[in-house]
């Protein structure tokens, strides 16, 4: 693809609103964790339900994904970002003044339905802002940055929040960001969305898609209480199978499909999205089991943990930056497969833990190796599933980038918390606890070998579009042109 002659002058101005957009969306996904104890006290949860508060969100926001992107294809992208963003700003005032249980509970299905909407609306603009080649390299590599640092600051944020002000604040601090993020947007974002002949809209696909994302969350959710083998847990699985075998048909069948199913014929956007769902396995399990082995074993706080932490979003940083780079001059499938050898080897060396250990002896050196690893891969496993996607459906490939992430966080949270954790209410010797994360971290060990072996099958050199298709744009009455389907392959950079 050759640049735009005239790239927008406020293109990394936009980048920034849009990356502080996925840090609150990522922020909120796990910021109430160190809250639970307080709401469950405050608002009288009983039975474990508490846990609800933070699943109500995975579940919309997991299941809601995939027609968020879409939506932001045919009713226009700035738009509904603008939506999403003004939805999160009021689902996060009612989370604050929640009076009951049930009230907070469904003001956080709200907040996921407004973050389903966000971040992979978030993510196309970002892609029909900038040119396919270096500059959309830069671009994800900052946004997988600020997307690795979010997910720490929420153990660094919500702990000081909850203890000082109250677990109130822990949403109340959405507010003025939202505020800031809905006010500049008419100033910094294009409008633009898909060139179609109209805007029918596949209710029957995104009715099916949507339960079967939905369910396939809320068995993952709910498998480490029940069990893997519970009735009710097959029962949810075969049928969000079945959801997405109608789901096929549907869009097979359909004159305006939501998720045209040509575009999975494509070896880098199927293998761009394998690798991101493994990684998400690998990086949320290993996350979550170095926050317990830190606080269960090693007797941490959680906001001390978090500090000790930082050290990997740091370099998840480094490998961003770095893995965008590389991948402009070499291609995603070296990239991705160093990023996910060390994502392993970083396990390998977490799975040396002991019961005695300290910080710098057991957790260090393998957060150090695993962060870059993290970094290289998510940036070339979305450039590789984003490339080469057509204008019109570049919000749909943002919602399944997305999806593919989070959904694979869930399940390695789910698988981990299962395979070495004990029982609901059990408390065994800090020698049983040890070998029990050693467990998970050679789960996770597997999980980054099976996306290093998914990554040999990227394509070396992503291929570009050729051709070009129209985009309707409303900032000053232009007409944005975008490559589609026909291929070529990337120059280096020094050509672009």
């Amino acid at each position: 693809m050759n640049p735009s002659p005239h790239p927008d002058p406020l293109r990394w101005k936009a980048l920034a609103l849009l990356c502080a957009a996925d840090f609150m969306v990522i922020l909120d996904a796990q910021i109430v964790i160190l809250a639970l104890p307080s709401i469950q006290r405050d608002l009288g949860f009983s039975g474990g339900g508490e846990q609800w508060v933070m699943s109500a969100y995975l579940l919309t926001f997991g299941g809601l994904l995939l027609l968020g992107g879409r939506s932001a294809d045919l009713l226009g992208r700035r738009r509904m970002f603008m939506i999403g963003t003004a939805l999160f700003l009021f689902s996060s005032l009612l989370c604050g003044f929640a009076w009951t249980g049930g009230t907070l509970i469904v003001a956080r299905v709200l907040q996921g339905v407004s973050a389903a909407i966000m971040a992979p609306t978030a993510l196309s603009i970002l892609m029909t802002t900038f040119d396919e080649g270096t500059e959309r390299n830069k671009a994800l590599g900052v946004w997988s940055a600020v997307g690795g640092v979010g997910a720490t600051a929420a153990l660094l944020v919500g702990g000081p929040l909850t203890s000082w002000l109250g677990w109130e604040w822990i949403f109340f601090i959405n507010v003025p960001v939202a505020l800031v993020l809905f006010g500049l947007s008419p100033v910094l974002l294009k409008e633009s969305r898909a060139a179609t002949r109209g805007r029918n809209f596949d209710l029957a696909g995104a009715v099916t898609i949507t339960a079967a994302l939905a369910l396939l969350v809320y068995a993952v959710v709910e498998a480490p209480d029940i069990g893997w083998s519970h009735p009710r847990t097959l029962l949810l699985h075969c049928l969000s199978a079945l959801l997405i075998a109608v789901f096929v048909l549907v869009e097979s069948r359909s004159r305006a499909p939501l998720a045209p199913l040509r575009i999975f014929r494509s070896r880098a956007l199927a293998g761009g999205n394998l690798v991101l769902l493994l990684l998400g396995m690998a990086a949320w399990g290993m996350s979550f089991t170095v926050s317990e082995y830190a606080q269960q074993v090693l007797g941490y706080s959680a906001l001390m943990f978090g500090l000790s932490s930082a050290v990997m979003p740091v370099m998840a940083a480094v490998g961003s930056v770095a893995g965008q780079a590389v991948v402009t001059r070499t291609g995603p499938r070296r990239v991705a497969m160093a990023g996910m050898a060390l994502t392993g080897i970083g396990c390998l060396l977490l799975a040396q833990v002991s019961v005695g250990g300290s910080y710098f002896e057991d957790l260090f050196l393998g957060l150090l190796v695993f962060g870059p690893g993290l970094g290289a891969a998510f940036v070339a496993a979305s450039v590789a599933s984003l490339a080469g996607v057509a204008e019109r459906e570049s919000g749909l490939a943002s919602g399944l980038n997305t999806a593919s992430f989070q959904i694979g966080g869930a399940f390695g949270v789910a698988i981990l918390s299962t395979v070495g954790m004990p029982g609901a209410g059990a408390h065994p010797p800090l020698d049983v606890l040890t070998e029990g994360f050693r467990t998970d971290f050679a789960a996770s060990i597997a999980f980054s070998a099976a996306a290093l072996l998914v990554a040999l099958l990227l394509p070396g050199r992503i291929r570009r579009a050729r051709g070009v298709e129209p985009a309707l744009s409303k900032r000053e009455g232009t007409t944005l042109t975008k490559h589609t389907e026909e291929c070529i392959l990337i120059p280096s950079a020094n050509a672009s």
